[in-house]
């Protein structure tokens, strides 16, 4: 291909990334921040679980919540959908940009496969992320995943590092953190568009229908929307990693990128804690997290 020509197909991509992205991300930092600020109302509703009340712009906006759902449903009602499919829409091609299109696979450091080419560096890039959403949905829908979550949460989490540590060593360095963000950002995309999608469409159907809607859709709606608010801060560094070759060109990257994951991790987990009126209790996240980023700079130093 023209190099030209793939310069400037990577800037469309990139650019909508980061754009899709950017409102993707916007959009679960507010609905995460407005679940965790609705308060009673002083003259209570039929369904009504809380109110919050913002100024914004030289406007006022008073926001309500139904206990899973209202009695009808308005004439148009928004969905947060598109955001996370564009997001991942352009992720995928801007993979296939850097490491398919005019490549010859040898972005995989295992000899063994290098000479199967482009075909098999394309297979085992894409099974790696089928497989990783597959497990992961597997074992969230799991009975034990759902009276254990706090387990599961732990199992979650060293999949994935063990899935960074096996791409470390399979790929070449940035393209194995591209990678792991690539399973995370198809998780989080799946979560949106075949569980929360779906369950929010059972309540407005029986909603519509005049009956009852099932709480345990809202519940599992919520469920995934929260795991999805974890990742985030983990995917924005990889995201932007390809500026930073001391983590990923350390012979310990994937230790390093899980390193920074829990950092970020700890970072957003305080957010969500202060958005519940618990900042005094969880302040301690934020110099843990600092001294963690400490602890990885001395360690990429050597």
């Amino acid at each position: 291909m023209d190099p030209l020509l793939l310069e400037w197909l990577d800037i469309l991509v990139r650019w909508t990334h980061v754009i899709t992205g950017i409102a993707w991300i916007g959009a679960s930092f507010y609905f995460n921040w407005l679940e965790s600020h609705f308060r009673p109302l002083e003259t209570p509703k039929d369904r009504v679980e809380g109110e919050v009340w913002l100024v914004h712009g030289g406007g006022f906006y008073r926001v309500e919540k139904f206990a899973v759902a209202p009695p009808t449903l308005p004439k148009e009602l928004h969905w947060f959908k598109w955001e996370a499919a564009f997001t991942w829409i352009s992720g995928i091609l801007l993979l296939a940009l850097l490491y398919y299109v005019g490549s010859t696979g040898d972005f995989l450091t295992i000899e063994a496969l290098a000479p199967y080419g482009i075909g098999a560096a394309i297979v085992v890039s894409l099974s790696t992320i089928a497989i990783c959403w597959t497990v992961y949905d597997l074992l969230w829908k799991s009975a034990w995943a759902e009276g254990n979550p706090g387990g599961a949460m732990a199992v979650t989490f060293v999949g994935l590092v063990l899935v960074a540590l096996l791409l470390s060593k399979i790929m070449t360095a940035h393209a194995a953190y591209i990678h792991v963000g690539a399973v995370i950002g198809t998780i989080m995309t799946a979560n949106v568009w075949m569980i929360i999608i779906p369950n929010q469409r059972e309540l407005v159907e029986a909603t519509a229908a005049g009956t009852k809607p099932e709480g345990k859709y809202a519940k599992q709606a919520k469920f995934r929307s929260l795991h999805n608010n974890y990742f985030t801060l983990p995917i924005v560094f990889i995201m932007l990693s390809k500026n930073w070759a001391s983590t990923w060109g350390h012979e310990w990257n994937w230790a390093i990128l899980a390193g920074v994951a829990v950092c970020g991790i700890a970072v957003r987990h305080f957010f969500n804690r202060r958005n519940k009126g618990g900042a005094r209790e969880a302040f301690w996240l934020l110099p843990a997290a600092a001294v963690g980023m400490i602890v990885l700079f001395y360690v990429v130093r050597g």
